[in-house]
C-alpha cells in the first residue's frame, strides 16, 4: 500500500514537471522555436482547431517563423489568430507564406519574463507540495485505520519528501535553464 501511494505520489509530480515544461514553452524567447504557436487556435468550419492542425509550421531562419496554411483561404484567418494571441507578433503575409518574426527582446521585457518564468516555477513546487501532503495524509490515513506501523508511516514519509526534494530541485533545473535561454541575446 505505501509503495503504491509513493508510485502515485511520483507519477503525479512527474506530471506536474511536464505541465511546467509546457507552460514555459509558450515564453517567448529571443529565438524562433515551432512550439511558440502550439496554443494558438484558428477556426475552421466553424470549430477551434490547433494551428499546428491547418498549417505547416516551421523555422524560416533564427528570428523568423513560417506558416504555411493547407488551404488558401486560411492565411487571413491564421494571421488574424497569430496576430490576435498575447504573443505580441505582426505577421506579414507572402502570397501563401505567413512570416512571423520575432523581435527581440529588451533588457526589461527579458527581466518581465524571468518574473514570470519563476511566478510559475514557483506553482509548479506549489503543485508538488500538494502532492507530498496528499501523500502523507494517506499514509496517515493507514496508520490511524492501522494498517501500517508507526515506524513504518515515518519511513514512508521520509520516502516521500525525498521523492518531492528531487522534484522539486528539477523544477530549479528547468527554471535554470529556461532563464539562461531568456537572457541569451
Amino acid at each position: 500500500m505505501i509503495n503504491d501511494i509513493q508510485k502515485d505520489a511520483e507519477s503525479r509530480m512527474g506530471k506536474s514537471i511536464e505541465s511546467l515544461k509546457q507552460e514555459l514553452k509558450k515564453l517567448r524567447t529571443g529565438r524562433a522555436h515551432t512550439s511558440l504557436l502550439e496554443h494558438i487556435t484558428v477556426e475552421y468550419y466553424g470549430s477551434d482547431v490547433p494551428l499546428n492542425q491547418v498549417a505547416n509550421v516551421t523555422i524560416d531562419d533564427p528570428r523568423t517563423l513560417a506558416v504555411v496554411p493547407w488551404e488558401k483561404p486560411m492565411v487571413a484567418v491564421i494571421e488574424k489568430a497569430i496576430m490576435n494571441s498575447d504573443l505580441g507578433l505582426n505577421p506579414t503575409t507572402a502570397g501563401e507564406v505567413i512570416r512571423v518574426p520575432l523581435p527581440p527582446l529588451t533588457e526589461e521585457r527579458r527581466k518581465d519574463m524571468i518574473k514570470i518564468v519563476k511566478a510559475e516555477g514557483e506553482k509548479g513546487k506549489v503543485a508538488i507540495r500538494n502532492i507530498r501532503r496528499d501523500a502523507n495524509n494517506d499514509i496517515k490515513g493507514l496508520l490511524k485505520e492501522k494498517e501500517i506501523s508507526e515506524d513504518d508511516e515515518r519511513r514512508a514519509e521520509e520516502e516521500i519528501q525525498k521523492i518531492t526534494d528531487k522534484y522539486v530541485a528539477e523544477v530549479d533545473k528547468v527554471l535554470e535553464e529556461k532563464e539562461k535561454d531568456l537572457m541569451e541575446i
